[in-house]
């Protein structure tokens, strides 16, 4: 597994990985032996992406982290490579089945997400201001509810 992030000080939370790569926006050529791609960063890496991977490879395009929100001027013909594969996936309308299915695997799996933060609901708001300034390590949990014994 090979994971990126665009800050050398976050480097240190991908540690675990097999390869830890600072991205500078150019992965192609960087990377080798890929044959699948989470793309979180979205359109302003998407076409690196596609790139990047081995002949045959999957890239999943889920994430709008990199602040572009559209790819003007993208051509499918010209932009995905011979024999790699683009899929997506929009998950703001998650059902109870697919929640399901993560925890399944990530049990099945014994794996545990990195959490940075975990908050109560009443405190969203101090969630919210911790997002925006991107002072937490990992991902931002608001609890919604209480924990049944």
């Amino acid at each position: 597994m090979i994971a990126t992030t665009h800050r050398e000080e976050k480097l240190p939370l991908i540690a675990e990985a097999d390869e830890a790569v600072l991205d500078d926006g150019r992965l192609t050529g960087r990377v080798r032996g890929a044959t699948k791609a989470l793309d979180l960063v979205g359109p302003r890496n998407l076409r690196d992406t596609l790139t990047a991977v081995e002949k045959g490879g999957i890239v999943c395009q889920t994430g709008l982290l990199g602040g572009v929100y559209t790819l003007n001027g993208f051509d499918p013909i010209k932009d995905i490579p011979n024999g790699v594969y683009l899929t997506g996936f929009f998950s703001n309308y998650p059902t109870k089945q697919g929640i399901d299915d993560i925890f399944s695997f990530l049990n099945e799996h014994r794996l545990m997400p990195k959490c940075g933060r975990v908050f109560d609901f009443a405190n969203i708001k101090a969630a919210v201001i911790a997002q925006d300034n991107g002072g937490v390590n990992g991902k931002i949990i608001v609890k919604i509810c209480a924990q049944l014994s």
